[in-house]
């Protein structure tokens, strides 16, 4: 019952907090439509639905099954949601691909490649337990590769791979998967989204929690769960703990169980009360809007005149704190994130570079523009290739000032910049596919390879300033991210006191769009702008890292460039390909959805290194097998022809045939 009451109370100070932020957040999107706001034009050109009818892989490994203490091999599938689906073997996802095993949302995970790494965070999660590297017999690998996916709170996934490069490419992959679900939520949202991450900021820093936080991650309810988990588990540790009994191992494991129990029905809790919390914000959004177009211009100043009097008070102690604590680590902590995420996003320049070059290779070689152009255009989503990219960001560390201002570690940032250089790749690939496709429409396909040269010329240096402008705002609001929490920690005692009485100042009518708390972070946060602004200037003066000025402005060679924008995908086999023989297997009587599934392509094709064995055909029994690891009994024979006919694919599909994911054909 602890974790009835403890969401509750959660769920109750998080609505109370959520309601007032939708007021505020609902007023500063309705002025933001009547004033507008502006910024740098981008001149990369942005795809509407990147992964529209694709997916990103699929491919089979060996996991763990807790429940029997045995492997078995999995045909995993990670469609463009980036939630797995896993199989039992590629033949049920042929044959019903809505019927899988399970699925994980990687939101949260961790992904490990080692058994040292996974003990370690096994030891922390349950004091008094210490596990030794090979003292866990509840997972005896059945390979040296193992992929392990680790949640604080939730289900442990635990997989193995035959090869160290398989191991690294799945690593990748799942990597991907979780990079994607940290994402945050909707920007497209603007006003339940600042609500919800307001409110739940809010309810953290009534807590003493200041500064970053890891599990920010995933849906509400998902982040709401974490919420609540980071209060909870402190205290069912201390009463379950004690109570556990058996070996290090059981504990352990019992321990683990209990953990993800509590967690799912946390979930489904937090997810009840948070919808009901949101639709009765929504039911009175029509009054509030209303209200709020009819008396703007006195909400704005009355803001305005509040805003003046907190400044009076505030300001002289923000002053003396940034003139103290703040100042001097600016430019230290600006170089921190420069350096690697700078290398990150010229790693992408050269990836593109790369890959266009041996475009245009295979096309004096007489290979087909529509196979390499098929590639080339998911090269943003495809976890392998940029792999390379997302290496040189992880290197940013902090190390020395993250306990100074509160950070919790860098994975925040270097998710963040991570998900910012995949955007920018994007937008370079397809404004180049637009501009190639152009180009060819009025020129024909002589001196193809010139055309791409051109094209490539002059994508490339829209890149160069997009990735100036990109780079620009996200190191601006990296620092404030660090440096806004540790103020306002500071500030608050302080200043706490003397903010109610200026709620005093606001009409009632305007008292749900004017928060004196909100006002008070407003003027801290303004407080400490200048000297970021001016610090990103500087560097971008002295062209530190390919930063451009803020006053560089491209000359627009392409003046009806952005009307391409509004085109959809290309379809490069249909309009370039050969025509293909209809397939034997479709039939005239065949649905348009399962045609649809059909012609689905993949990012990555799957997933086997060359010259690797291939992995067995979904059958336990070729499972390599492991001392005190019991293996299943064959299956029958039914199952076994499915796996031959599973088997067959997978060496077609290796051919070198570009892949469709299995359950379309």
């Amino acid at each position: 019952m602890e974790h009835i009451t403890r969401t509750g109370e959660v769920m109750g100070e998080f609505g109370r907090l959520y309601e007032q932020q939708y007021s505020v957040a609902l007023f500063n999107k309705v002025r933001f439509d009547i004033e507008g706001g502006g910024g740098p034009q981008a001149q990369l050109l942005h795809r509407k639905i990147p992964l529209e009818n694709k997916s990103i892989f699929s491919g089979s490994l060996f996991q763990y099954l807790e429940e029997n203490k045995k492997w078995r091999t999995r045909f995993l599938f990670v469609p463009d949601s980036y939630i797995v689906n896993y199989y039992d073997n590629k033949a049920v996802r042929r044959k019903a691909p809505i019927f899988y095993t399970g699925t994980i949302n990687c939101a949260g995970y961790k992904v490990l490649t080692s058994m040292e790494q996974y003990l370690d965070l096994i030891s922390n999660s349950l004091p008094g337990v210490k596990a030794k590297v090979g003292s866990s017999p509840f997972l005896k690998c059945a390979t040296q590769f193992p992929l392990i996916l680790w949640h604080p709170y939730g289900r442990h996934y635990y997989f193995c791979v035959v090869t160290e490069k398989e191991q690294q490419k799945w690593h990748a992959v799942f990597q991907d998967c979780v990079r994607h679900a940290n994402d945050g939520l909707s920007e497209e949202n603007k006003v339940q989204t600042p609500a919800f991450t307001d409110a739940v900021r809010l309810y953290r820093q009534a807590h003493g929690h200041y500064g970053t936080w890891d599990m920010m991650c995933g849906v509400p309810s998902q982040i709401l769960s974490n919420l609540v988990m980071e209060g909870l588990l402190p205290e069912l540790r201390e009463l379950i703990s004690p109570r556990l009994k058996g070996k290090m191992h059981e504990r352990q494991r019992n321990w683990m169980l209990i953990s993800d129990a509590v967690y799912s029905l946390v979930q489904r809790q937090c997810q009840a009360q948070y919808e009901a919390v949101v639709q009765r914000c929504e039911a009175g959004r029509p009054v509030l809007e209303a209200s709020i177009r009819t008396d703007m211009d006195q909400i704005i100043t009355s803001k305005e005149h509040v805003t003046n009097k907190i400044r009076a008070v505030v300001l002289p102690k923000a002053e003396k704190l940034l003139k103290v604590s703040i100042q001097p680590y600016i430019s230290s902590i600006l170089d921190a994130l420069m350096e690697p995420t700078s290398r990150g996003f010229s790693e992408v320049r050269d990836v593109f570079f790369r890959e266009l070059v041996d475009m245009s290779k295979n096309t004096l070689n007489e290979g087909t523009k529509e196979t390499h152009m098929e590639k080339i255009s998911m090269l943003a989503f495809h976890p392998v290739k940029m792999q390379s990219c997302y290496e040189k960001v992880e290197q940013l560390s902090l190390e020395g000032l993250q306990q100074r201002f509160d950070v919790s570690s860098p994975s925040v940032f270097v998710q963040r910049a991570q998900i910012l250089m995949r955007e920018q790749m994007d937008d370079a690939v397809y404004t180049f596919e637009q501009i190639l496709h152009q180009s060819l429409e009025s020129q024909g396909t002589e001196g193809l390879c010139k055309t791409i040269q051109r094209c490539q010329d002059r994508v490339i240096k829209k890149f160069d300033y997009d990735s100036s402008t990109v780079r620009k705002r996200f190191f601006r609001e990296a620092l404030l991210q660090i440096f806004i929490p540790y103020m306002l920690k500071q500030l608050s005692p302080s200043c706490a006191s003397e903010l109610p009485r200026f709620q005093e100042l606001i009409f009632e009518d305007f008292s749900r769009f004017i928060l004196v708390e909100n006002i008070f972070e407003e003027v801290v946060l303004h407080s400490v702008m200048k000297d970021i602004m001016m610090a990103v200037k500087e560097a971008a003066v002295q062209r530190r890292h390919n930063l451009y000025r803020d006053s560089i402005v491209l000359t627009n060679s392409d003046p009806n460039l952005h009307l391409l924008g509004e085109n959809p995908s290309i379809d490069w086999a249909g309009e370039y390909g050969a025509p293909e023989e209809a397939d034997g297997a479709e039939e005239d009587g065949e649905s348009e959805e399962s045609q649809k599934r059909r012609r689905m392509k993949q990012v990555v094709s799957m997933i086997q290194v060359e010259g690797s064995p291939v992995l067995p055909g979904e059958s336990c029994m070729e499972v390599p097998g492991v001392d005190g690891i019991p293996e299943e009994d064959g299956e029958e024979e039914e199952e076994e022809e499915e796996d031959a006919t599973a088997s067959q694919s997978d060496k077609n599909e290796h051919s070198g045939r570009p892949c469709v994911p299995s359950g379309v054909l």
